[in-house]
Order: structure tokens, then sequence, then C-alpha cells
């Protein structure tokens, strides 16, 4: 049985998001799109208040949403988008390019409410890298402290090709992470969402098999071809994936790597875990298992989040599942992955802990 929470210590923990996200309006994209792309920009779902994800405010409204963070404890939140995500799968470039930078500068006048609070992460089309390199540059220039591109490349651009050369150079040089999300790009969510075809069982392939294959690919992509390698300052940030898994994966890879590497060199000179260790760090929220780990594993590279508004959100207890999972953990391993690790990435000023409300314990 997990034991109480300590109110008392918590009440002076620092509470980081390092995942939640932005509810866009309905017409985030038709108002703010370069004109000749306006009667193609999609128009999300209009949702009231307490239909969906849509449960508070907070999600479109900058000033309400400060408001919800203060019911739940956190100090700041990183802040992704929400029914942008499936459009990182468009086929058609110039509209993707148009509709990113659109949502962008929403996204910049969302933040600016209480910029060292709220964490904004652009979204970066990557089809041409001139572009995509043009519009970081901007969107850093804006106060944007990271990118989010997909995590499921099209085929005909994987990441291990040079495709994307500029687009690290010019991540590492800003100091911008580059974010990988749950459900963006090429992948098995494309299927679902812009194919109609039926779910049933095969979901829940989907939400942890499939998911679970498009980031390791992209986790081996990036270290065993050397794009960590050649752009030591890269970071790389895998976000909604969980990390329960993390540990064992790397432990394999690093076993194939000694064992082939003579007669298979490829293009690194370190063990894929040190290249993890170094440029790659992981959200996680629900994950039990990771909390376990994390007496072992994991300290400087995990980051924990709250999801919010979306359906799997912790809030409003967070801290009751932070103690559930993080409770046995010394508290400088816990400020570590409730705060300083997120803060440390993405260039934020720690701010002061927010009081919440005591939770009960989590079962």
């Amino acid at each position: 049985m997990t034991k109480p929470i300590d109110a008392k210590g918590m009440a002076g923990e620092v509470l980081i998001s390092s995942d939640s996200h932005v509810m866009e309006p309905p017409d985030t994209l038709v108002e703010r799109v370069d004109a000749p792309f306006r009667d193609r920009a999609p128009r999300f779902p209009e949702l009231k208040v307490g239909e969906s994800f849509q449960t508070h405010p907070g999600g479109s409204d900058p000033n309400s949403r400060i408001k919800e963070m203060e019911v739940d404890g956190l100090s700041a939140e990183v802040l992704y988008p929400t029914y942008l995500l499936p459009h990182f799968a468009m086929d058609d470039a110039k509209l993707q390019e148009a509709c990113f930078r659109a949502y962008n500068n929403w996204l910049i006048d969302y933040c600016k409410v209480a910029p060292k609070r709220l964490i904004g992460i652009a979204a970066i089309s990557v089809y041409n890298i001139d572009e995509a390199v043009k519009e970081l540059t901007r969107c850093a220039k804006a106060g944007v402290k990271g990118s989010i591109i997909w995590q499921a490349p099209h085929p005909d651009l994987p990441f291990r090709s040079e495709h994307y050369n500029k687009f690290w150079a010019a991540s590492q040089e800003l100091n911008m992470p580059v974010n990988l999300h749950i459900l963006t790009g090429h992948g098995y969510h494309k299927e679902t969402v812009f194919k109609n075809r039926p779910g049933g069982v095969e979901h829940y392939r989907g939400s942890v098999n499939l998911k679970l294959r498009e980031i390791t690919d992209a986790f081996f992509e990036l270290i065993f071809y050397g794009v960590l390698d050649r752009y030591p300052g890269l970071k790389i940030v895998s976000v909604e994936n969980e990390i329960g898994w993390m540990p064992f994966m790397l432990q394999q890879w690093d076993y194939y790597y000694r064992r082939f590497r003579g007669s298979n060199p490829p293009p690194i000179d370190k063990d894929p875990s040190e290249y993890f260790r170094r440029q790659i760090y992981a959200t996680f929220f629900r994950d039990t298992v990771a909390g376990h780990n994390f007496e072992w594993w994991g300290h400087d590279n995990g980051m924990w989040s709250n999801d919010y508004p979306h359906g799997n959100s912790t809030w409003p207890e967070s801290r009751k599942y932070i103690e559930r999972d993080l409770g046995h953990l010394p508290g400088d391993v816990r400020k570590k992955l409730l705060c300083t690790n997120v803060a440390g990435l993405y260039g934020m000023e720690i701010p002061q802990p927010v009081a919440a409300a005591p939770a009960r314990a989590a079962s």
C-alpha cells in the first residue's frame, strides 16, 4: 500500500509539467493563415466548456489556465498542441508550413500572458529544411523554447538522412530542444484519422506496440546513424511515450553494439546509452514502472508531466500520483524529476512553489 502523502513536505516542492496542452480555438488557423491557404486550412472542433478535453477554459484562455495550474500546485507548464497534432501527417508541405506558422503565432500570444510560467513549443514543418530553420529562428526570437516535429517521419525523409542536417545544427545553435510527441507524422495514427480505418481491437496495438515502435525507431536512427554524435549539443525529447521500457531497450542496444561493432561498426564511438544520457529526455506521468526504475536509472533524463487538460491528466490530484510513483525516492532525485531537469532543458527560471490542497494517497 502506498504510504500517506506528507503534505507538509510536498508543499515546498516546485512542480513543472513537462507535457501539457493548449486547446486551439476553432478558427486558430483560418484566422491567421496566409490568404492563399485560407480555404484549405483545417477548422478545429468547437467545444463548450465541459465537453471532451475542454473541461475547463484554460486550454484556450491563458488567464484561466494560470488559475487552473494553481489548483494542481503547478508553477509552470510546457505546452504542446492538441488539435494540430494529427496535421503533422499532412502530405501538402506548403499548407502544413502555413498552418504551423499560424498556430505558432497564436501560441506566442497565448504564452505572453505569463512567459515564465507558460512555455511554448513551436510546431515546425520539416519537409523544406530551409523553411524549417527560418521558422525555428523566428519562434526562438519570439520567446518559444523548443520545437515539435513529426515523431513518425515521411517514408521518404527518415531521420537518418542528411535532409535534416541544417535543422539539427540550428536547433543545437539556438538551444531549442526537438520534441517528438506521440500521434504525430506518418505513422499508425495517420491510417486511423485520415483514412477512416476501423479500429476495434487493433486500437490496443496502436496504443502500445505501434506507438513504441515509432519512438524506438526514431531513437535508433538518431543514435546508431550518428546524428547525436555529429551534433553533441542537440537535445531530443520523447513526449508521452512514457519511460519504464527505456532502460531495457538501452541495455539491449549496448549489448549488441559491443558485440558487433568490430565486424559491423556503426558511425558512433560510444555506447548507445551514453548518447541517450547526454542528449535525450523523456516525459512521464502515469508510469509506475518508471517510478521504480528511478531508484537506479534516469534521474537526469526523466521529466514529470500532468498532460493537462487531456483525459489522462492527473489534474487536479497530481501530488497524489507523484507520491504514489515517486514518494519512495530521495528529495534530490524527486527535485530533478519534478523541476530541475525540465527547467535546465528549456532554460527556465525555477519559480516559487505553488501550494495546492493536499490530495489523498493513490491506490
